[in-house]
């Protein structure tokens, strides 16, 4: 049986879901690892979304809390509000509360990823503060580390990511995530795939 990698994010202007579909071709190219992309319920009403120029949403489907249950594994991606998870992926954590009681996640590998809008923004703050909703879950945070090897230490360009996961800079919505950025996200997604697999193949 395939090990199911979940790839679950919100993105409302595209940056996190760039870096969400490298993800899921990282995991996908893990042998007998099956890598699903999904996206978290909007909480905003259409009105607001539009004043704040958000584009319409990808065809990528949304998960429910319970379907949830059905992944080995999981890398969970959001921008960055002040610093943590954006609110609407936190709405849907706090929807978690029948998986929590049952304890479906425990034992669970994951991963994070993220974006924010400056160099200051949060590319560490944001994953940290993250992982207390793994935690009371009883997941095992996996970090990247420094498993991506040079591309950790480049000076010369903007890169977002660190040890956490990885990360592209939005700034005022206009820069995409660079090659070097989705090159970190493939190697993220490939890494907790592999991870992922092993754990399984354990159980």
């Amino acid at each position: 049986m395939a090990t199911k990698l979940y790839v679950v994010y919100y993105s409302m202007y595209g940056h996190v879901e760039r870096l969400a579909e490298e993800i899921q071709k990282g995991a996908a190219s893990v042998e007998g690892v099956e890598a699903k992309l999904w996206q978290v319920p909007e909480t905003l009403p259409a009105e607001v979304l539009a004043k704040m120029n958000a584009p319409p949403k990808s065809d990528v489907p949304n998960i429910t809390p319970n379907e949830l249950a059905e992944g080995d594994g999981f890398v969970f991606g959001f921008p960055t509000r002040f610093g943590m998870m954006a609110a609407q992926f936190k709405a849907f954590m706090d929807a978690t509360g029948g998986l929590w009681r049952t304890q479906q996640l425990a034992g669970k590998p994951a991963g994070i990823f993220y974006s924010t809008g400056s160099q200051g923004g949060g590319q560490e703050t944001t994953p940290l503060t993250a992982i207390t909703q793994l935690v009371h879950h009883g997941m095992i945070f996996v970090p990247i580390g420094y498993t991506f090897g040079a591309g950790m230490f480049e000076m010369e360009q903007v890169k977002g990511g660190s040890p956490y996961g990885a990360g592209t800079f939005a700034g005022d919505g206009s820069r995409q995530p660079s090659e070097l950025e989705l090159a970190q996200a493939f190697h993220q997604g490939k890494y907790l795939a592999t991870i992922t697999k092993k754990l399984k193949g354990a159980a």
